[in-house]
Order: C-alpha cells, then structure tokens, then sequence
C-alpha cells in the first residue's frame, strides 16, 4: 500500500508528461466502420509503438495496415500515412498532447490487414507488456483540461485504455440500448464466486420447460460464455428474452436496485422444489426488528421482517448536510424516534396514549451483504426529482458488530407480535427510485472508501461480523437519465477491474488509492458520477468460497460449454467468410417486368466473375427468362446511368482484384447486362462516354426512344455524328445534333472539328437528332420548327384531373349550362365521327350560356326543365372529346398535329359572362378541407435557374416525353412579348392582370394543351369523370380553367381547381397568373363546382360556437367576405345562406362573429368593425358564429368577455358555462361579477384560470388542488393569469364549500368515468401518469396484452 508521501510523488511523475488521445477508426471492413479504437498514451510514445498497440488492440498482425490522419484541413497529414518504422515521438509527428487525434486504419496497398492468428498475438492473447498496462492512470481528461471525465463519454469509443479478454481474463456485455443497469448487476452476480458456482450446480430439464424461457438456464449460459468465451463481449438478449421481454424493453431505463429485486425473486419461482430454493434468503437475506418501546412502562410491541438490501439515506428529509460515512448512515438508520405530542403511541400495558420510542434493530446480517445509497430524491421547492451527489466514503472492510441488537428478545417486558407480512423479500424499507439512465460511458469518480493503513489492521482483532467490500455499482448522470457500470474486485487475484457494457479493464491501484482517500482533488469535485450500490461479502473462510474451474465443472456444464464452443467456432467462421465478402449494389433491366430492378449482390473475394455473374443470374429470377450466356457483368455508375466499362477476357478473375478489395461501400454498381441471342455484346472500354440518342420527327412531331451511344471526349462533331449514323441511320451530311446539358440548355453542335469535351460532353449525356431536308434548316436554331418542338417537349406535363359529378339540374341552379351539344356528344361517341376545335366547342358553350342566363331571368321554370332535360341527355354519353387543334395559317412558322389542342390562354369573349356573387357553399357546403394556395409556395421565378439531371422519360400520347420546365426557352420563345407576374395581395388570391372574371389581359399567347378520357383503373373512382391532360406547364391557371371549362360545363368563374397531394389533402389554387412550374407529372387535380374568388375577396369557413356541447365546435358553411365590407354586412350576407344550408333562423342581434384560434374563441367582432382595416383577414380564414340568447352586450373594444363555470365541491360537479362582460380587467370587477352572478359572498369567492384548450376539460378529482386559485393580482392581465383578450376560461367556488368525501370503490368510479369522458374529448387524462413502465419479469413468456392499456 503506498503511502500518502509516495502517492504524491507518483501523481506528480505521472501528471508531468502529457498524454496523447489517439481515436482511431477502422475503415477496411464494413462490421467495424462504426466502430473506434482508443488509446491514451504517453507523448513520448514512438510512431512505431503506436502501430504495435494499434495492431494488438484491433487483432491485425502488425505491418499488414496503414494508419492516417482523418478529419483534418492539414494537406500535409493528408499527404501520406504515417511512417510505421518512425522511432519520432508522437508530438513531434503531428499530435497534440491533451486533445482528441483522430486516425483512419486503412488498406496496405490495396490488401486486407491480416488477421492475428492466436499464436501471433491476437486481439485473444496477451501482448501488452506490463509498461503498457500502467500506461492509463485515471479517467482521461478532456482537451487537455484536469478533471471533470463525466464530460468526457461518447458511445463511439471507451473512456480508458481497454485490455482484451485475454489481458483481463473478463468477458463484456453488450449495452443493448439502454441497459447498462443489467450488464452491471449481471457481471457482479458472475463476479460473486457461490452465486455463480449454485447456478453451475443445478441442472436444466429440457422436457420441464423452453430453454428460451428458462431464466436460470439462460443465466447459466450467460456465466459460462462470460466464463470461457473468447470474445470480447457477449450479447445478453438470450436472458432479457427469458424475462419475457421484447425489444422495446431494450429501450426502457430501470434502476439497478429495483431489477435486483425483481430477479431474485423470478429465480425463487423459478427455482421452487429444487435445491437452490432457498438460495437467495441463504445468500442475500438479513433481519431486523421494527419495535415500538412505552418509556413509561417499558412495553415493547415487535415484530420480525427480512431484508435483501438495506437502503440507507444520503441526506435526511429537511438536513442541508449530508451523512459523510456509510457508518454515519447505518447509525442513522437505527437512530430511534421518540413518538410525543399528537403522533403519541396507545399502550396496550397502559391503556392509555404514552410517549414511546420508535426504531429498528438489525438481528441478523446476510452473507452477501448489499447496500443502497438513496442518491434519488424529491425536490418539494422546485417539485422535481433530483440526484444526490454528496460524497459519503465507504470502507473495504465494514464491520457491522456495533449495528447488531445485542439485547435480550424475551424480556419480561417485552411481548412479541410475529407479523404476518415478515416473509417480505426485498429491504425494509419499499422506496424503490425507477429513473431514466441513458447509454452515455462514463469514468468513476466519486466512490470515496474509506482507509485504515494495514498496521492499523493487523491490531485490530478479527469480528465475525466484518464484511469486504467486492463490488461497486456506479451510477454517472442526473436523475432524468445516467449511465451505470460496475467496479469489481476479483477474489482470484484481488484485483479490481471496471466493467463497464462491452468494456472490461484493470483499474491501476494508483487510481485505487487516490478514490481512497479522495481528498487529493484530481477528480470532479461536484461530480455526477458516484457510487450506488455497495456489495460486501461476510469474512469467512469457513465459508468463502472460489470460482469453480473449468475442469471441475458438472457434467452439464461441461456439455453445454461444448456447445457453446461449437456454436461460437461456427459464427467465428461465419464473420470471417462475411469479412472476405464483397458487397455491391447490383442492377438489372428486366426483360420482364420492364424496369430496372436493383439488389445487393454479396460474394466471396475468391469467387470468379464468371461464378458472380452466375449467382447475380439467380439473384435476379432470370432462370427461363433468358439464357446464362445472355447475360453478362459490367461496371456501372447508377446516378449518371453511365456502363464505366466491361470485362471481355477477365471471367476467369476473382471479384476481390476487379472490385479492388473487400470495401465496406464502392464508388461504383454492378449492372447485369442483357442481350438478345442475335445480338453481341459491346465492348465498353475506360475513358468512353454515354449518350442517349433520340431521333426527332419533324413531320409527325414525335420523338423516338433513346438509343445507347458510346463515344470517345476526344472526338470531332463530325466523327460523332457518323457514330450516330452508323446506330440510327440517319443521314450524317443533313443531320443536326443538340445537346442538352441540363434542362435549361439546348446547345447545338455546328462546329465540325470541335471535340465533345469542348462541347461540354461527361460521363452521361442526352441528345436530340434530326435529319432532313426541310427548309428548317435554314432558320436560326432558337427560331426553327425542331427549337420550338424540343422546347415544347421540355415543358410537356401529364395531369390527372377529376372533373365533378353533374347531378340533372344542378346546373341551371348554378347559372350553367351542359358541356356541348347532343352533336358534339355523339361526334365522340362514334370514334371515326369528326372531331370538334377547341374553339368550336368554347363558342357553343358561350352562347348556351348566354340564352341561358337570359332564359333563367325572363322563365326561370321552363329553363330549368330544360337544362335537367339536357343534362339527362348528356349524362347518357361520355363527357369527354379528343380535340383537333384549329386551322393554322400556311405561314406559320410552326404548324401543330391535328391530334393537338394549341389553345388562346385568354379570350375576350369570355368577359360577356355575368359574374355570379355567389359562394359555391350550397352545393359544397358539407366540407372543411382547408383552400389554402399551396401554388404560391413554388415560384415560377424559381425555374429560370433551374438545372437538373435527367431522371428518366415518360412517353406521352404523341410520342413525346415528360421534362420539367425550362424557362430560358419560354423567355426566349415569347421574347418580345410582355411577361406580367403577380403584384396584388397575397392573400386575395387575384392579380390586377385579370379582370373581375379571372380574366388575362394581357395578349394571347398559344400554349401546348391536349385533353382524353381516362378512367380509374383500380375503379375507386367509378361514376367520376376524369381527364387526361397534357399541357405545357407555362401556362397559367387563368388559361388552363378557361381550356376545363367544356369539359366542366360552367365558366371559369364558377369552378375551383384544387391540388392533391400523397396524402390525398387538397389544397385549392387561386393565383390566377401563376404558372403550373411548380406541377409535375401525374400531379394529381380535382376540379369543384363553387364560385371562384375576385380581387380582394377571402374564403371564410364558419363554425358554431357551442360552449355547453360535448363538442363545442361545429362547422355550418363556406362564404366569402371582401375587403372594406363591415361585420353588419358580412352578418346580413350570412343570414338567408344560414336559414337554407344550416336551417338557422336568426336575426342580426342575435348572433354575433368572433376569433377562431383552433378550437378557442377569441376576440368578438364588433359590428362596425371592418375587414382589412380592424381585423386582419386571410385566405382560409375561419371565424366563430354564437348564437345569443339576449340582444349583444358587447359594444366597445374596452370591454372583455370571459367564459365563467361554477365548481361545487361539495357535490363534486362543474356548472354549465355563463359568459361575463367586464368594463375593465380589474380583478375586484371580476370577483364582484361572480358574486353577482352565484350568491356566493365576495370575501369566500375565489377563481382560477383555465389550462389548455378550449373548454380547459379537467379532471374532477384534480380540479379543486390542481388550479392556481386566488391568485395574488388585482388585474388580469398579468402574470400568472395573462388575460388580454375575450374567450378566457375562469372557474371560480366558494371556499368555504367543503371537499365531498369519496370512498375508494366512489373514486375509483368516477375515476373511470372522468377517464373516459376526457379521453373522449381528447384532454389528456393527467390524474394517473405513467412517468415510467414498470420493470416486470415475466415467468411465463411474456406479457399479455390489456386492451385498455394505453
């Protein structure tokens, strides 16, 4: 032992040369890319030194790997890695003392390190000379700082020099998420030599039990893996999963004390009628004596309980000092109480209430002796819970002798009464902490022992009641979550160790003895990390046992340690076949199912191409599809869909020398190639480049397929052009190439002598072809038929769009008229009849609904039975029409197919139509989907620098494929042409660019727009009418409803167009002028009857406020209110939408308008308040209508309206909700209001303000301790009340009500009930928390299912 003196010295010579932490992380295999080697040396130490503790540490023969720096901006440490035969200290070559060096352990060479072979000097066997052992002093300090190594823990990398197996002679647990607490109770059991040797004696019956669900078996096993295995560390889900639990249980943080118990006890079910039965009491199990003493007549009232711990308080209740000794809390602990004054006891002797005295003796102290430091308690000022860090010392040897009752039992005076309950396994005492820990490593810092030199030892005489201490279970962190691990001490070799989840290593004696004597302040002084529970072991060496060697094993053990053996041999050869295992992503176009399906192919680095090529046939269902000699291997880029090259020649080739080595991920795929048996495969060589190849039709304005193209960046335009010649045929003198980069760049190649890479070539391109002898050629590109196509072909989207059911006279209702004529309908129906133009079926619309405005004015009863007649009519043939685009004249310079519809994106024609005032409610007046722009949140502006990758093709009904927008070309397609863009108000939806109607004045620009049926294929959408568009997505929304409006049968005005989005919520779309950039393909749309909002109009939804339902919100209708229009207007505007969609009839005096946040009202809208100018209005607004039962008493702003509700609790029930008007927000107005309004006196009046949401639900069995009654302010808006606006929720009582008295089966009642209805109300239910689940072993497998648990 050394000495103080000799202590100081040591922590000096130790402290004087710094320390290097060196993090490294092994990055040749994919099992240990996660994972991070440290090691804390000397700054003296060499590179080369370095390299051999490296190697021992990860079991990589030395010489086989390289070492470099990681995640530094130095380009000289990036340059090359560190030189192995350096003798240059680790300072001198880069490394900063006292801070964190991260290094990267790579391929040598591009080969594999070796693995260590156990006689080499593995990661199994001892390498670490004794120098090295003493290396690590302490917890390791943090950038370069002293102290506080709580600070210092991270789950990547241990928080000390760790030994291997072999070094130590432990094995680790694994920390399966969060359950450190277990790998340290655990490790301790295994540690305790007769717990351990009991296990190995008794015997597992297979025919008895499951052995999954045998907890001693599974513990059994556990020991003897920890006790011979290899590893490093073992897993423990084989035991959790005997406890019956499921991985979630991985996730729930417990206390190590309560696990304890809960253990031993599953173990004495278990172990019932066998001969470890009574093993736990005969091991763990203590008694102590709860008496009670008369001081006047010395009668003693007892009784006998049992103990497995004895848990012993930090800090007594209301002390701001804590106990400085497990001595001083043990004489705590049977400190008596004197029972006086109104807690005196009843003398059965006396017959009479006496002072008494009140306390507890220990009888007996169990072999195993376990103590628990109640370091969790309950903070009564700040109602949190809280961790103790006070440091109480502990020594090795505990001599319980002045603990034990030493007096006579049977006394005459004292008269025993054996409690039925004395049978109770656990401490004495029931406080059980459950807290939250979390998987953080962390260093001990806090077990503070307590020392007596040996001569002191050697004098004092030997107690059969000294105990020594074995074991150390240390908690690090708060008391909302830590970190556990355990400090054990061998009885093989006296020799403490920390075992901490995977990590197992010595702890130096230096270390020992500074926790000691724990003054010498190297450690945190307020740290978090302290010791919990405290294990001793009874000094006997009658009965002290030793660890059972593997020779002296039972049979059993014997058995099951050979199976073990095996078991772990094969997955040691598993890992080592998966370690040589090469894992690439694999892709293959399928023949049959007509896409590119991806998969990871995994194969031995000894493997052939030719064997790999046969097991990616297998992988990808290819057997009898097409032939093995069909299909071959190739490098592959998938992002750039780019085939790098091909190996011809190299079948014969291992994978590990094509793939360059066994790699955790690879910068490039594997694609499995397909030919057809007339076909032979291309060569593709290093250095080439893709393009894909379409061929443009000018004639029939089509492009074709790409074909595949591999080409060279050193080639001439004209060489690639015969290339393309030779692939497609095409004539090489006329043909034009047009290359596109991104989707806002069209480049044509003219120059003949220019090389790809000049023209900008990479891995992968796309390009347009086009060869003909047409005047085209002539024109300027951006001015030519094959520009405006290509452009065309860039900006093409396909949209789904749901038109809305048509009931017969819906229409005519609505100011409407049918979508076209009887000719028109029959026209589609027969499909060889001619089609109609666009035009053509606009113009007819427009009269129709001309003669049918004029006709609902003048005979509204013949008109209608008209239109019903024709909407019968129409509703007996499909609604849809292929239009033919119209007439072009014979200049132009680009002349569309007749299966196209080039449509005007406004027509001045349309603004003949009347303007219907009204709001589509009436016929949608059952829904509440929010209408919110969701356009605006994607500019167009946007789009002008937009440059995306390819992504693929999608053929359209002319041959032509899907891009996103390219807005140079449309800028430069219109140049000339003035662009106009939104300035009007956000929210209004409208732009001054569009009249009242919506509609464009600005010039008529043509825009890509082609309509056909489609129908749902899964038939969800049976009886719906459904269009298939395509379009140019530079056309606005303005042009594109105007373009529906056959289809719809109703004016742009009179429909809204709504977006659907993945989740199938609609958001409707309102800006007029914005363009469909921001769509893309197969965006889905649904059209609605309604009518669409003019400038300076907003969409409201109206809910009704009843404050007294169960439901207090309900939604009535859809309206609109504009800009400058009064709360008066809007009230009169709403009353004849009320009577005939809400059948509510209702004068303006008795309702009123007011806030809607969510669910709670708000402010109450004045009726000569304006919109816009008073109150802030947007788009989807929602406001509360309440009905009134007396004309409105709210007529200033200065005036506050407050929801007040009675709590009687006497009666145990809450009043209906009253509203109160107050002048001012006086609290004395308040009170004297609801004095008024209750009879309750002013002096015996109190109140609280609501919590939460609208209508503040609360429990009925908290509501009367749970509110913040009477609060001391004398106006409400301040803190704690904070009420400023109307809506305010305040309950108020009569204090000197008393509380209705329940008994446990009454509360238990109405606790169910008050559960279910705030349940059903959605409050939450906050009387019964479940702050933690409950730690539970389950012997029979599992647990079964409550329905009713949450």
């Amino acid at each position: 032992m050394l000495f103080p003196s000799e202590i100081y010295l040591e922590i000096e010579s130790a402290a004087e040369e710094p320390r290097v932490l060196c993090i490294v992380q092994d990055t040749t295999n994919a099992k240990t890319v996660n994972e991070r080697l440290t090691l804390n040396l000397p700054a003296s130490t060499t590179v080369n030194k370095l390299y051999e503790d490296v190697a021992h540490k990860a079991g990589y023969v030395n010489g086989t790997f390289c070492l470099a720096w990681a995640n530094t901006g130095d380009m000289v440490k990036l340059s090359a890695p560190l030189d192995q035969a350096s003798e240059m200290s680790l300072v001198l070559s880069g490394f900063e003392a006292g801070k964190r060096n991260f290094m990267q352990l790579t391929d040598k060479e591009g080969e594999q390190p070796q693995v260590a072979s156990d006689e080499s000097g593995t990661a199994d066997s001892s390498g670490l000379d004794d120098s090295s052992q003493d290396r690590f002093i302490g917890p390791l300090p943090r950038d370069g700082t002293v102290g506080c190594s709580s600070d210092y823990s991270s789950p990547s990398y241990s928080y000390s020099s760790i030994l291997n197996k072999s070094d130590t002679g432990y094995v680790g647990l694994v920390n399966q998420a969060m359950t450190c607490y277990l790998n340290s109770l655990l490790q301790t059991l295994f540690m305790t030599p007769e717990f351990r040797n009991a296990l190995y004696n008794w015997e597992f019956e297979e025919s008895e039990e499951d052995p999954v669900n045998s907890i001693p078996y599974q513990l059994q096993r556990l020991f003897v893996l920890l006790q011979t295995s290899k590893k490093r560390a073992i897993e423990t889900t084989d035991v959790t999963r005997s406890f019956g639990w499921d991985s979630s249980e991985a996730w729930q943080q417990h206390d190590v004390q309560e696990l304890c118990r809960v253990m031993f006890d599953a173990l004495e079910q278990k172990w019932k009628q066998t001969e470890q039965a009574d093993l736990i009491n005969q091991l763990y199990q203590g008694k102590l004596k709860d008496y009670v003493r008369c001081l006047e007549c010395g009668y003693e009232s007892w009784r006998i309980d049992t103990y497995l711990d004895i848990p012993l308080v930090i800090r007594p209740f209301g002390a701001s000092q804590a106990f400085g000794s497990v001595e001083e809390a043990l004489q705590a602990f049977i400190q008596p109480e004197t029972l006086d004054g109104p807690n005196q006891y009843f003398c059965e002797r006396c017959k009479k209430k006496c002072d008494a005295r009140k306390g507890l003796r220990f009888l007996h102290f169990p072999y195993l002796l376990t103590l628990q430091l109640k370091r969790f308690d309950f903070d009564y000022t700040t109602m949190h819970r809280i961790k103790l860090n006070d440091r109480m010392t502990f020594p090795e040897e505990l001599d319980m002798s002045p603990f034990i009752d030493v007096e006579d039992e049977k006394s005459p005076q004292t008269e025993s009464c054996t409690d039925s309950g004395a049978e109770n396994e656990g401490s004495c005492h029931s406080d059980q902490m459950s807290n939250d820990f979390s998987t953080d490593d962390a260093v001990d810092e806090g077990i503070c022992l307590d020392n007596t030199s040996s001569s002191e030892r050697a004098l004092k005489p030997k107690s059969s009641l000294t105990f020594e201490l074995f074991s150390v279970m240390v908690h690090s962190g708060s008391a909302a979550g830590g970190h556990y691990y355990a400090c054990i001490k061998s009885f093989s070799d006296s020799q403490w160790y920390s075992f901490n989840d995977q990590h197992v290593s010595k702890v130096s004696q230096l270390y020992i003895t500074i926790s000691i004597l724990s003054n010498l302040l190297i450690l945190c002084p307020n740290s978090s990390t302290n010791a919990y529970m405290l294990m001793y072991r009874l000094k006997d060496p009658s009965r002290n046992a030793k660890f059972l060697d593997v020779e002296d094993f039972p049979e059993h053990i014997k058995r099951l340690m050979q199976r073990e053996k095996e078991s772990e041999e094969q997955e040691k050869r598993q890992r080592e076949i998966e370690r040589n295992t090469c894992k690439i992503k694999l892709f293959c176009m399928h023949p049959v199912k007509m896409m590119m399906v991806e998969n990871k192919l995994e194969v031995h680095k000894d493997k052939t191409l030719r064997e790999a090529t046969e097991m990616a046939y297998k992988l990808m269902d290819l057997d009898g599809v097409v032939p093995l000699d069909c299909c071959r291997l190739v490098k592959y880029d998938e992002f750039h869909e780019y085939l790098e090259r091909s190996y011809e020649g190299e079948e014969d080739m291992p994978m590990g020398l094509l793939l360059g080595g066994v790699k955790s991920s690879y910068m490039f795929d594997l694609l499995l190639e397909i030919r057809r048996p007339d076909q032979v495969f291309q060569p593709y060589k290093p250095g080439e480049v893709m393009v894909k190849v379409h061929v443009v039709d000018l004639k029939s304005e089509s492009i074709a397929a790409p074909v595949s193209v591999r080409a060279y960046l050193n080639q001439t335009i004209t060489e690639f052009k015969q290339l393309i010649a030779q692939a497609t045929g095409l004539c090489a003198e006329t043909m034009r190439v047009i290359l596109e980069r991104c989707y806002n760049d069209l480049r044509l190649l003219y120059v003949p002598n220019k090389t790809l890479k000049a023209e900008g070539f990479f891995r992968s391109n796309k390009v347009f072809v086009e060869s003909s002898d047409s005047a085209d050629h002539q024109a300027v590109f951006t001015d030519s038929v094959l520009w405006k196509l290509l452009d065309r072909h860039g900006n093409t989207i396909r949209l789904f769009v749901s038109l809305p059911e048509q009931s017969p006279g819906s229409l005519a209702n609505r100011t409407s008229c049918p979508k076209a004529s009887a000719d028109s309908e029959d026209s589609f129906d027969g499909a060889k009849g001619s089609r109609k133009s666009v035009e053509a079926i606009l113009e007819e619309s427009t009269e129709k609904l001309k003669n049918l405005s004029l006709q609902q004015q003048q005979q509204q009863h013949q008109q209608q039975s008209s239109s019903t007649s024709d909407s019968q009519k129409s509703s007996e043939h499909s609604d849809f029409e292929l239009i033919e685009s119209p007439a072009q004249e014979p200049d132009a310079a680009s002349q569309p197919s007749q299966t196209e519809n080039c449509t005007r994106a406004a027509s001045d024609t349309e603004n003949q139509f009347p303007s219907e005032e009204r709001s589509d409610s009436d016929v949608n007046n059952d829904r509440s989907t929010s209408s919110v722009d969701s356009d605006i949140l994607s500019s167009s502006h946007s789009s002008d620098t937009l440059c995306n990758a390819d992504s693929g093709t999608l053929p359209l009904a002319n041959g032509l494929d899907s891009h996103s927008i390219t807005s140079s070309r449309r800028s430069k397609a219109h140049e000339g042409k003035k662009e106009t863009w939104d300035t009007a108000e956000e929210d209004s939806g409208t732009d001054s660019e569009y009249d009242e109607n919506g509609k464009s004045k600005a010039d008529a620009q043509y825009l890509y727009f082609k309509t056909e049926p489609y129908s749902h294929e899964d038939g969800s959408g049976e009886g719906q009418k459904c269009l298939l568009v395509h379009l140019d997505k530079r056309i606005t929304l303005a042009a594109f409803k105007q373009n529906l409006e056959p289809f719809v049968g109703v004016p742009s005005t009179q429909f809204k167009v709504f977006r659907v989005y993945a989740n199938n919520q609609e958001f409707e779309s309102v800006r007029l002028n914005e363009t469909l950039s921001s769509f893309s393909d197969d965006n889905k749309i649904t059209i609605r009857l309604g009518r669409a909002l003019k400038k300076g109009e907003y969409r409201v939804k109206v809910y009704q406020l009843l404050v007294n339902d169960p439901e207090p919100c309900k939604f009535l209708l859809d309206t609109v209110f504009a800009k400058g229009m009064t709360v008066r207007q809007s009230k009169e505007e709403l009353l004849p939408q009320l009577k005939d969609q809400c059948k509510l009839d209702l004068s303006t005096d008795r309702f009123r308008l007011r806030k809607k946040t969510w669910k709670n009202p708000g402010t109450v809208f004045l009726d000569y308040h304006v919109y816009e100018e008073d109150i802030n209005i947007s788009s989807n607004w929602e406001v509360f209508l309440e009905v009134l039962e007396e004309p409105e008493r709210m007529k200033s702003m200065s005036q506050l309206a407050v929801l007040t509700r009675r709590w009687c609790p006497a009666q145990m029930k809450l009043e209906a909700f009253r509203e109160v008007v107050l002048e001012s927000s006086s609290v004395e107005e308040l009170k004297e209001k609801l004095s008024e309004l209750s009879g309750i006196p002013l002096e015996n009046l109190e109140f609280a303000k609501g919590r939460g949401t609208f209508p503040c639900d609360i429990s009925l069995l908290e509501i009367h301790q749970d509110l913040d009654w009477n609060p001391k302010v004398s106006t409400l808006n301040v803190w704690p009340l904070y009420i400023c606006d109307d809506g305010a929720v305040i309950f108020y009582r009569d204090c000197t009500e008393e509380l209705m008295e329940l008994s446990e089966e009454e509360r238990n009642e109405l606790m169910k009930k008050e559960s279910s209805r705030l349940l059903k109300t959605g409050h939450r239910v906050s009387y019964s928390p479940r702050k933690e689940k409950a730690l539970k072993i389950y012997l029979d497998g599992g647990p079964t299912k409550d329905p009713g648990q949450d």
